[in-house]
């Protein structure tokens, strides 16, 4: 779920906590959750699922790249030190 839609979701759940005969107040306090939410979020620094999946992929590569680099320099190693 974007970032955008979650904070929309949890704004919109705030105001039904608010009586419907409290029109002009309850679009106020809607568009202020939405404001202080998003704030409050960005101070946060948080990523979506699908960011968070990207990276998890990114650096799962670059452990199995690390991996393979390990290997080969462990057999140079060892080839260099049976020919001394």
């Amino acid at each position: 779920m974007p970032k955008a839609d979650f904070l929309k979701n949890i704004a919109d759940q705030l105001c039904e906590a608010i009586p419907s005969n409290l029109g002009t107040l309850k679009k106020d306090f809607e568009k202020s959750c939405q404001r202080i939410l998003n704030s409050a979020f960005s101070k946060l620094e948080l990523v979506t699922r699908e960011e968070f999946d990207a990276e998890s992929k990114v650096l799962l590569r670059t452990r199995k790249k690390l991996e393979e680099l390990e290997k080969k320099l462990h057999a140079l190693e060892t080839k260099l030190k049976s020919r001394q």
